[in-house]
């Protein structure tokens, strides 16, 4: 039955309430986000790997920010259709779709995965590693690829739950992980 008031209520209030409601926590799930590079660059800098360190995360990180774009990608697009879904009260078409995200989501990272780990080196240099920052790279590389599919499955669902009317649920479930990672 809540669930059905959620849905009433995205169908039925105005525009305005509805553009607050979800865009703030999407704004600070997004500003959120952001702070993982910048703890990760704070962190490392002052570490005893220095410049280095920041360079060899740097270096990884458009992999994460492709990654990303990726699980984006399916995550908005299995989000619109819910929304349309959920207008139209198709709740069978709305689940078919979401799992096929989940799933297509997780095919897409495992194959990340293995491309990467195949064509480490190369991708580590062409985004700027030098022999100095190589190693340091490629260990944080390792790190980073490990856990793509479940940083692709998350980043894409968050759409989705923002989408089934629980802005502030998908911003907790980043900042969390956010706060994990200064950890």
């Amino acid at each position: 039955m809540e669930k059905e008031e959620s849905n009433k209520f995205l169908g039925e209030e105005k525009i305005s309430k509805l553009l607050l409601k979800f865009s703030i926590p999407c704004i600070l799930s997004l500003l959120i986000s952001s702070l993982y590079n910048i703890v990760d660059q704070i962190f490392i800098g002052n570490s005893s790997l220095g410049y280095l360190g920041n360079a060899a995360t740097g270096i990884v990180y458009p992999i994460t920010i492709i990654t990303m774009a990726f699980a984006w990608a399916f995550g908005d697009g299995s989000a619109a259709y819910l929304s349309l879904c959920q207008g139209r009260k198709d709740t069978k078409n709305a689940h078919k779709a979401i799992g096929n995200s989940i799933l297509i989501t997780f095919i897409i990272s495992l194959i990340f995965l293995v491309l990467g780990f195949i064509f480490k080196d190369n991708l580590l240099y062409l985004f700027g590693a030098s022999s100095k920052s190589i190693k340091l790279a490629s260990d944080y590389y390792v790190i980073i690829l490990s856990a793509i599919p479940i940083y692709m499955v998350a980043n894409s669902m968050n759409a989705v739950i923002r989408a089934d009317g629980s802005p502030g649920f998908s911003m907790a479930a980043t900042a969390v992980g956010a706060i994990i990672n200064i950890f």
